[in-house]
């Protein structure tokens, strides 16, 4: 069962001193709730709650594939290394973890795109800092948004033709 909701009480039985969570459901496909909670009732659940994100839109991400496309094509290479080099360029969505040194190229293979920036010493011990992009799949709206925005924006530095500004703001729009 999933649905967009948010969190309306949280109390304690005084009998069993167990915790009570209730969320108040504000979305979710008509008939489906009903179908979700007899499913489920009585059974043991593995519950999780998360701070909701709007979605993207396939379209959005279908768009910055063709793009990435032309670029490549443009640059004589391959739309991966364009993918690559866009996340660099354009994502925030990062992390920056330490490994050991004879760990860094098992790390790297471990990632689409992952940045090497040297030896770094933590305590009494050495190791490398590397920087780690998550893929666009990961991305929300706004991240998105950004990342179509600067591919957009090396589309006309090379000349190649991309949707209007309007057209643009109409398919961000369409994001849920």
């Amino acid at each position: 069962m999933e649905f967009k909701g948010t969190l309306a009480d949280v109390s304690r039985d005084w009998k069993t001193g167990k915790a009570r969570v209730t969320f108040e459901v504000t979305e979710m496909e008509s008939g489906a709730f009903e179908t979700a909670v007899n499913a489920i009732s009585g059974s043991a659940l593995r519950v999780t709650a998360v701070k909701y994100r709007k979605k993207r839109s396939l379209d959005a991400n279908a768009y910055a594939w063709v793009l990435m496309q032309k670029l490549a094509e443009a640059a004589h290479t391959d739309k991966d290394t364009i993918y690559l080099e866009c996340l660099k360029r354009y994502s925030r969505a990062f992390t920056h973890i330490i490994v050991k040194p004879q760990a860094v190229e098992a790390v790297k293979a471990m990632y689409r795109a992952c940045e090497d920036l040297g030896e770094i010493s933590v305590g009494d011990m050495t190791g490398h800092q590397l920087r780690v992009y998550y893929g666009s799949s990961t991305f929300d709206t706004k991240e998105m948004s950004v990342f179509i925005d600067g591919i957009v924006s090396e589309c006309k530095e090379c000349g190649i033709e991309t949707l209007t500004p309007h057209q643009l703001d109409q398919m961000k729009g369409a994001w849920k």
